[in-house]
Order: C-alpha cells, then sequence, then structure tokens
C-alpha cells in the first residue's frame, strides 16, 4: 500500500470522492503542513497553524497510480484559485500536494507543469514534503455520532 495526502480545499467532498475509486483502500481526513505536530479545526481556522485541510488516502498501486491520483486531483478543484475553493476562504483551503518521497516529488512537479501549461500559469498549487500530518479526530467522532 502506498499513501497520498492532498490538501484541495474542504476535506469532505473529496473525501467522499476519492472513496468512491478503485483502488484507494481507504480515507481519512485530516490537517498538514503546519508549524506544531497536532492541531484541531479551531486552531486550524485561526489562520495561526499553516496547516492545510487534506485527505490522506492509502491506495493499491497496483490498481490506480499515483500519478491518476494527482490528474483527479487536478479535476475535482480549482488549483487556480489561492487560499479558497467554492465558498470556503482561509489558508487551511489551500491546494496542494504533500509528497512523502522524491519519486512522488517528481510525479507531482510533472503533472503540475502539464496542467499549469494547460491552463496558462494559472496554478496556484504548492507541492511540498509532508510535515506535521494530524488526523482531524474531532470530526471523525462527529461523523460517526451522526450515522
Amino acid at each position: 500500500m502506498e499513501i497520498a495526502v492532498l490538501a484541495l480545499g474542504c476535506f469532505w467532498g473529496p473525501e467522499i470522492k476519492f472513496s468512491k475509486i478503485e483502488g484507494i483502500i481507504k480515507t481519512e481526513v485530516g490537517y498538514c503542513g503546519g508549524n506544531v505536530p497536532t492541531t484541531t479545526y479551531k486552531e486550524v481556522c485561526t489562520g495561526n497553524t499553516n496547516h492545510a485541510e487534506v485527505v490522506k488516502l492509502e491506495f493499491d498501486e497496483k490498481t490506480i497510480t499515483y500519478e491518476k491520483i494527482l490528474k483527479i486531483f487536478f479535476q475535482i478543484h480549482d488549483p487556480t484559485t489561492l487560499n479558497s475553493q467554492g465558498p470556503d476562504f482561509g489558508t487551511q483551503y489551500r491546494s496542494e500536494i504533500f509528497y512523502l518521497n522524491d519519486r512522488q516529488k517528481e510525479v507531482a512537479e510533472k503533472i503540475l507543469k502539464d496542467v499549469d501549461n494547460r491552463l496558462s500559469d494559472k496554478v496556484v498549487t504548492k507541492i511540498s514534503l509532508l510535515k506535521n500530518y494530524c488526523p482531524a479526530e474531532e470530526y471523525h467522532q462527529k461523523y460517526l455520532e451522526k450515522k
């Protein structure tokens, strides 16, 4: 199994979309890229932690490639809006690919360049080394309580 961590606005919609794709074994929402190793939604919303809302994907590389996941990533959100997606605004809603190794970084750079060329150099998506990922435990618990 491999892992992909992607920021593309509010994490709920993307988590649902990715969970329906063949080869995605597990999804989890969380926060990544911030200044501290753990955080909460309330802290993230202040804009002071520098975390982005992310979807963490566990996937089977034999069924779906990292490259294909990134192509889907660029299809299901607007990579040209800075720190916002739809009605959501703030740095936590930025577009960012968090890579775990050099191979993921290379693939991300290639795909981003291709998309940026197609969109006339308007892509604002960042590519960063995975840093300070933490699951959004409080939201998973609330979601489970509603079921």
